[in-house]
């Protein structure tokens, strides 16, 4: 096997290898995001819905609030209204996200005939950045114990610093908007503002004394028990719910959602991009692969997909790219580990500044930039071993390999004569006599003309 013939073998692999465990993380994203808002049947669960009752319709959410989060309200919202509902639960636990998305799911929330819940849950949630303006819109709002609210103040998505100016018209528009909020729903309009301008946050007991909530439950059951009776506004008009003997109807979210919520994950996008990068150069290095290629492909459309929702930074893409061009570099040109040692600086940095934004859950985790990183360095520094070693490997076939064996001579070499060697007959010629049966070792080939010297003895 040639110095680069391994290559393509061991790419398969570890391409493979890639492909399988990022499909692993989008599988663990998928299968697990509703496990934290599992909740034990409640009573209205378990009986039959009595006559007259109202259904009333249950969903969760957790995470950044993205475009699929936006979808996945109006979904449910328009699920409930259709399915005549008497109310809409919604299970939230946000560290914020993004302000377009928060403000459609707050339009699709205000024109809702449904009244809805918010109800920041389990034990450790909270409604934070655009969770706080989204459990102010609600009709109702609840919280579990052990839950926070809080900390809206609006961060740019280009991370840095916004000019005065700049910074200045950001935070009124958001203070007078979650003002309105506030004010429409009777809720603490000083502490909205608070909220924004100085990133002040309230347990669920001070936020249910501040008159920020409107009920503290400690489960589902204990909520619809709270709340029923209570008289809200909708843009129907006032109802009145009844859901203390409601019948509960899930509404999770759907499989589809579910994998373009993961893929919005900023670690799954940025190891997708890495594969989809890593296809293509094995697809070009080793055409008519055609796995890699295709692969490869799929993955950096996807990748496309999920940087449409985060700031990207081109400066940290290019320097990826460039540690790529030096690993690759690494291969062809001996430079004693250095093209690896930069690649390595080169894909750590660039990966580390690849999402510019001051918000810590949009940012690439280290525990994921760092393994990627040495992984991809350890693979092309196999490459260079396995190079060089067989660069200083002795060569095995071809007339080459005939240097330094060693045959029997048929006949006396005395210049001229004959020599067995693997089994083939050659002419031999030699500076020194070599009697018939002696040892000769080939020293070197003249077109088929073999050069030799009496073997030395063990």
């Amino acid at each position: 096997m040639s110095a680069f013939q391994w290559i393509r073998p061991v790419s398969r692999l570890a391409f493979a290898v890639g492909i399988l465990s990022s499909a692993s993380v989008v599988f663990q994203a998928v299968s697990g995001m509703e496990s934290p808002f599992e909740t034990r049947p409640s009573r209205a669960a378990e009986t039959d819905e009595p006559a007259g009752s109202a259904t009333v319709a249950l969903a969760a959410y957790e995470g950044v609030i993205n475009p699929v989060a936006a979808e996945y309200f109006a979904q449910v919202i328009a699920d409930a209204a259709k399915d005549h509902a008497g109310a809409l639960v919604i299970q939230l636990d946000t560290p914020g996200g993004l302000d377009t998305s928060m403000r459609i799911i707050i339009k699709e929330m205000s024109a809702s005939e449904v009244p809805i819940i918010i109800y920041v849950s389990p034990v450790g949630a909270r409604a934070a950045s655009a969770g706080v303006f989204i459990t102010l819109a609600a009709h109702i709002a609840a919280m579990a114990p052990g839950t926070n609210i809080g900390a809206a103040h609006p961060v740019t998505m280009g991370g840095g610093e916004m000019d005065k100016e700049m910074k200045k018209k950001v935070e009124n528009d958001a203070a007078a908007y979650i003002k309105s909020l506030a004010e429409k729903r009777g809720r603490n309009v000083q502490w909205a503002e608070e909220a924004v301008r100085q990133s002040v946050s309230a347990t669920e007991t001070e936020a249910l004394k501040l008159n920020i909530i409107d009920f503290v439950a400690d489960d589902l059951t204990a909520l619809l028990a709270a709340v029923d009776g209570k008289t809200v506004e909708t843009v129907a008009g006032k109802q009145t719910l009844q859901t203390k003997s409601a019948a509960l109807k899930k509404n999770p979210m759907t499989g589809r959602l579910k994998i373009l919520n993961a893929l919005s994950d900023p670690n799954i996008a940025y190891i997708l991009m890495l594969l989809g990068i890593y296809g293509l150069i094995f697809e070009l290095s080793n055409p008519g692969a055609i796995l890699p290629g295709v692969v490869g492909g799929i993955c950096i459309i996807l990748a496309f997909y999920s940087f449409q929702t985060l700031p990207i930074n081109y400066a940290g893409l290019l320097l990826i790219l460039l540690a790529i061009l030096l690993f690759i570099a690494e291969i062809k040109v001996t430079s004693y580990g250095l093209l690896t040692v930069g690649g390595v600086v080169s894909m750590v940095l660039g990966s580390l500044m690849l999402v510019k934004t001051d918000l810590p859950y949009m940012q690439i985790s280290l525990w994921v930039i760092l393994p990627t990183a040495v992984a991809t360095a350890g693979f092309f520094a196999l490459g260079v071993g396995m190079a060089w070693k067989a660069h200083k490997q002795k060569p095995v076939t071809g007339i080459e390999g005939f240097i330094g064996l060693s045959g029997i001579a048929r006949t006396e070499i005395n210049p001229r004569g004959q020599l067995l060697i693997q089994g083939e007959l050659w002419e031999a010629v030699s500076s020194e006599p070599i009697r018939e049966g002696e040892s000769a070792e080939v020293t070197g080939i003249e077109g088929l003309k073999l050069h030799v010297k009496r073997a030395q003895k063990a």
